[in-house]
């Protein structure tokens, strides 16, 4: 007999508990590394993406990355300070867990943790920005820099604005617009946060701390006749909470390092 046949054999009520279990039977463990505005975040959506929350570690809970502490983790969000990004990561991979992570500000330790996780068969999953808008803008951004390289008389520009408890500056997400900007310029060599002076071959970025705002972020291209801009604003976290979940998701018992350009099929 099959599945169909058995809940035929039950009452209501009886298949009403039997989807309970099924459900159940299918959510998956997540440690939440981080129990800042994001880790909260995404706490209230878990659910609804087939995780259950098995464990929340953050300084102020005085706990710590250990196994007793993961509690049988399946994946772990990882969202805390940049001078502990790195060390939180690799911990995770000893700890045979794969890690989603959206810190940013330890660009410089990057490939370290890269080169650890590939050592050890883990599964990681980076992003500057979980947005899926964002991410759309950062392919138009890399657009209109090759797109400018072929005409004159555009300076460009990026701008970002957070709330004032945003520690790293500039964001992640402008370091990310600027990088990947160059990268596809012959006209730009280097960002620059705020100068004083803009040189010729220097991108500039300006950054804002203010109120509660959640994320904007402000591509500018500006020649004597026109305007162009790519802009972006976060109205609210769930954009940046759907997009981890996905990424948790699909991180699932995967080896090797991703992005939202493989999550979201890109490139």
């Amino acid at each position: 007999m099959n599945f169909l046949g058995i809940k035929k054999m039950f009452s209501f009520a009886d298949i009403k508990i039997i989807n309970f279990f099924i459900y159940i039977r299918k959510m998956n463990n997540l440690a939440i590394i981080g129990y800042g505005k994001m880790g909260k975040a995404i706490e209230k959506l878990a659910c609804n993406y087939g995780f259950e929350v098995c464990s929340i570690i953050d300084t102020a809970l005085n706990n710590k990355i250990t196994p007793q502490h993961l509690n049988n983790a399946d994946v772990a969000v990882e969202f805390t300070q940049p001078d502990s990004a790195a060390n939180n990561i690799m911990t995770l991979f000893d700890a045979g867990i794969n890690v989603v992570s959206g810190t940013t500000g330890w660009n410089a330790e990057y490939q370290k943790v890269a080169d650890y996780c590939k050592k050890l068969g883990s599964g990681f999953f980076y992003a500057s920005n979980f947005s899926v808008g964002m991410n759309i803008v950062f392919q138009l951004n890399k657009q209109l820099a090759t797109m400018l390289d072929k005409v004159e008389g555009y300076k460009v520009s990026i701008s970002e604005t957070h709330h004032t408890q945003k520690l790293d500056k500039p964001s992640g997400t402008a370091v990310t617009l600027a990088n990947d900007f160059l990268n596809h310029s012959k006209k730009y060599s280097k960002w620059k946060l705020e100068p004083t002076n803009i040189k010729d071959g220097f991108l500039p970025i300006f950054s804002k701390r203010e109120g509660n705002v959640t994320g904007l972020h402000i591509v500018n291209a500006k020649s004597e006749y026109d305007l162009i801009t790519l802009q972006h604003e976060a109205f609210n976290r769930n954009g940046f909470t759907t997009g981890v979940l996905m990424a948790c998701n699909f991180i699932l018992n995967k080896k090797g390092i991703y992005n939202m350009n493989n999550l979201l099929g890109l490139e």
